[in-house]
């Protein structure tokens, strides 16, 4: 018998997990898939060639450079308790695909490399899941390798995130003096081996205080490893679990996702304290209302548009999250700023490229809905069609380039490739009111490498990227009146983006600031939330 909807959220855990690039994120999901059980094999991230098959980085692009440009998600049971892994990009150039992934999460992992510790890329996803309220989870990676002293690594948590680290476990050494970690709630020693490609099993725990400990510990690393966790216990706060939900609070857990370490901790970790679906705020009829997991009506947002994961089948997949009710396959559910009604007769279940049916989901799910155009990111939908959740905002790009294409007999098929990548949100597309180029805006530059090998691999379009007479876009905000009367004074800096709003073009930040002073009617937003 179906559990109500309200226990089956009950059981969900739907998280994220960020990174600085390069501090290991990919090769953690990889290893969190395989001991959830999901996988029997993890993908070598460092392989070549034909050995390099992660299970998440599943575009081609992704898996020549060993990086994650697009977001993935991944569903597994464990133990009773069902996943929803969203794994993000860890490249700077695609922190608004992270952004937007983060809105459908409900706990967040930082991983941070163990020899540097907090970095750039690091602190700005920190600032989006505070923002958000998000509890953070923090795995040390890579102790197998030398470290940082734990001690200064906790300072660093605790002064450059202003979070109180919680360590669960505590490392004995690092680098090759790595052998293992205390259990500090359980007083057990985890012993770390140095496994082959074969092996991949670790020592049984032993009690820590047992004379079994010598055949991992000499007297020496013993008396260190005791001390320090005695320290950091004295010290620390000890972990509360409300602290942590509240975001003031961060359990932390150490490990070696290359060598299959900890990350089962992590794991389990995960199912006792990462918070189930919660209630989320929407707008019904203009009123604020709170829905909850468990309420009858089946409702989500729209996270996330994909194009051509499937290569075969040109297809295009919305990334819904549920946010209450039991969702049935053949359900009929309406989009809220448009009114249409759809047939979710084909939902897909991810499991990043790899796919399946899937018959029912509840809140805290993400499930995939074919189809051509009609929903978008930012999208609320429900059975009734009343209910908008909070828009996710596009951010003003900070490179302009025109974008042609090679074939000029292609032209047409260019309008409609870009329109497709700047509905998932990969780059933003404008249509300037004067002359025929379009200009795209991204993030950095790596977005538009990534443009480049999409329109060549799934539109088999060559194009060249040229520099733009712009440097800045402002989308314009006011009274009707007022804003066209700008527009129309400046008919030659503007264009129009996706939705067909007005956008302001400029040649710089101060010509921004020169027209706002001149026009103090007129708003020129460095961000757009879709009605």
């Amino acid at each position: 018998m179906t559990q109500s909807p309200a226990a089956q959220a009950a059981r969900r855990r739907t998280f994220a997990i960020i990174s600085h690039p390069d501090a290991g994120k990919t090769t953690l999901t990889e290893n969190l898939l395989l001991a959830g059980g999901a996988i029997r094999a993890a993908g070598q991230v460092r392989a070549r060639g034909e050995n390099r098959r992660t299970r998440s980085d599943w575009m081609k692009i992704e898996r020549e450079r060993g990086i994650s440009v697009s977001a993935s998600v991944m569903t597994f049971d464990h133990e009773g308790l069902m996943f929803n892994l969203l794994d993000t990009p860890g490249h700077e150039d695609f922190s608004e695909d992270t952004y937007r992934t983060l809105t459908a999460a409900d706990a967040a992992v930082m991983v941070l490399d163990a020899a540097k510790g907090i970095e750039p890329q690091t602190l700005k996803l920190f600032e989006v899941c505070r923002l958000r309220d998000i509890p953070i989870v923090t795995f040390i990676n890579k102790m197998d390798r030398e470290a940082q002293d734990p001690f200064e690594l906790l300072d660093e948590i605790s002064t450059k995130l202003a979070l109180d680290p919680a360590p669960l476990y505590w490392p004995a050494g690092s680098g090759g003096r790595f052998k293992g970690m205390v259990d500090l709630r359980r007083n057990r020693f985890l012993p770390f081996a140095k496994k082959t490609a074969d092996d991949d099993g670790h020592p049984d725990p032993i009690a820590f205080k047992s004379n079994a400990v010598v055949s991992y510990l000499d007297p020496d690393e013993q008396a260190e490893v005791e001390e320090g966790s005695m320290l950091v216990q004295e010290a620390s706060k000890p972990f509360d679990p409300q602290s942590f939900l509240e975001g003031h609070m961060t359990p932390v857990f150490f490990g070696s996702a290359l060598r299959k370490f900890g990350v089962a901790e992590l794991l389990e970790g995960l199912g006792a304290y990462a918070p189930p679906p919660t209630t989320v705020p929407a707008l019904r009829n203009g009123e604020t209302i709170h829905v909850a997991p468990g309420d009858r009506e089946v409702s989500g947002f729209v996270f996330k548009i994909q194009a051509n994961m499937d290569p075969n089948h040109r297809d295009r997949v919305a990334f819904l999250r549920l946010t209450s009710g039991r969702f049935t396959r053949g359900m009929k559910l309406k989009v809220q700023n448009t009114g249409r009604q759809l047939s979710v007769n084909s939902p897909i279940m991810f499991f990043a490229s790899d796919r399946e049916l899937a018959e029912e989901a509840f809140a805290g799910d993400v499930i995939g809905i074919p189809n051509h155009g009609v929903l978008r990111v930012g999208d609320s939908l429900s059975e009734t069609g009343t209910l908008r959740f909070a828009g996710l905002p596009n951010f003003a790009p900070e490179i302009l380039q025109r974008v042609r294409v090679k074939d000029p007999l292609k032209a047409k098929h260019l309008k409609k490739a870009l329109e497709g990548l700047a509905e998932e949100g990969v780059t933003q597309l404008f249509r300037p009111n004067i002359g025929a180029d379009f200009i795209v805006g991204a993030v950095g530059q790596l977005q538009f490498e990534v443009m480049a090998d999409r329109l060549a691999n799934e539109y088999q379009l060559e194009v060249a990227f040229e520099p733009a007479p712009y440097a800045e876009a402002r989308w314009l905000g006011g009274e009707k009146v007022d804003v066209e009367d700008f527009a129309g004074k400046h008919r030659g800096a503007m264009a129009s983006d996706i939705d067909e709003q007005p956008v302001f073009l400029a040649k710089s930040t101060w010509e921004i600031g020169y027209v706002a002073e001149r026009y103090p009617k007129v708003r020129f937003e460095r961000s757009k939330e879709r009605a």
